[in-house]
């Protein structure tokens, strides 16, 4: 469009029964408000650094649970020679 083409353009709004529909629910989110008290303050700081405690131990163990045994998606080399298994089970196979 040339220029201040779009100055007097207006947006639709939105109709009676959408607006009400929409009026009543609330966005999605967190609806909890940060404490001011000292000793609350003091409380959801040791709460956070202990859940994140919690959590870098937990995919620590995973981590060594994974890498302790070998993974059953990974083929050992010697188990198919080189596109020996491409086509097998898909009915394709050369005859």
């Amino acid at each position: 469009m040339a220029q201040g083409g779009s100055k007097n353009i207006k947006t639709k709004s939105q109709s009676g029964g959408s607006a009400r529909k929409k009026a009543g629910k609330t966005k999605p989110g967190r609806r909890d408000v940060a404490p001011k008290d000292k000793h609350r303050i003091a409380e959801r700081v040791q709460k956070k650094q202990l859940s994140s405690k919690i959590n870098n131990n937990i995919e620590k163990q995973m981590v060594n649970a994974a890498s302790a045994g070998k993974l059953s998606i990974m083929r050992n080399s010697g188990d198919l020679e080189a596109g020996a298994g491409k086509d097998q089970g898909k009915g394709k196979g050369k005859a």
